[in-house]
């Protein structure tokens, strides 16, 4: 039924026109008043230097991805998420604290000043989560994706998952990697995670999708640039790990 549901509503409503998509550039909205609702919150970081998609790293696949993704989070869902609308936060702003969850878009190229370290370190440690997507050995690669991080964290142990995880059950299960859609990058996807207290039995603080980009998949989805069983399958790991950051 969920399946079934996933694909009705990407079909019906998640298209987004072609003079929308990522190669024509964006133009970046006001982020929402905030009032308590669920909302997609998207990390920001600098400097705003010149990349290949909408021009810097971080907005890759903005707005429309995370508009896909919070229509089908809706359909699935009693978050009741704001859908046309995405919070955009720099690591040191106050404001990052109201919101649960956080994703970040190609890591493999973030920068990061000590104020922001300090405040995503409060973040983190207070209960927030955070999901990495988008990067791999050749969009900015794993290492200078730890540097930044271990500025935060520089106690951070980065742990390879295996689908048996909780994170991976949290709404729909998700029993093998194989059925992981791969954008463009060779090989297989290799998701990681960084535990409270570097302790596996704890919660997960940060997400790590390496070597893959389940939000391209959010993106173009109902427009034919994939297939509907591959974006199905990254909506489902979105999913799960909304719901498990919510819950954790």
């Amino acid at each position: 039924m969920k399946r079934a549901l996933v694909a009705c509503v990407m079909l019906a409503g998640a298209a987004a026109s072609l003079a929308q998509v990522r190669r024509s550039g964006f133009a970046v909205l006001p982020n929402p008043k905030y009032d308590g609702q669920f909302t997609f919150v998207r990390l920001s970081y600098g400097p705003e230097t010149a990349y290949a998609s909408q021009g810097i790293p971080w907005s890759h696949d903005y707005p429309m991805g995370e508009r896909h993704f919070m229509q089908i989070l809706n359909e699935l869902t009693y978050l009741r998420p704001k859908i046309d609308e995405t919070g955009i936060l720099g690591l040191d702003e106050p404001e990052l604290s109201k919101y649960p969850v956080a994703y970040m878009a190609e890591p493999g190229f973030w920068s990061i000043t000590d104020t922001e370290a300090a405040q995503f370190r409060a973040y983190l440690l207070k209960g927030g989560f955070v999901v990495f997507d988008d990067f791999a050995p050749r969009r900015g690669g794993w290492g200078n994706f730890e540097y930044a991080f271990r500025r935060v964290l520089p106690e951070a142990q980065f742990v390879d998952l295996d689908p048996s995880h909780p994170i991976f059950h949290s709404f729909f299960e998700i029993d093998s990697f194989d059925i992981v859609p791969q954008a463009y990058d060779a090989g297989s996807p290799v998701f990681r995670a960084v535990f409270e207290d570097n302790d596996p039995k704890k919660r997960i603080m940060a997400m790590i999708n390496y070597n893959t980009d389940i939000s391209e998949y959010w993106e173009f989805s109902g427009t034919g640039f994939a297939p509907v069983t591959e974006t199905n399958e990254a909506y489902k790991l979105g999913v799960n790990y909304i719901i498990y950051g919510m819950t954790h």
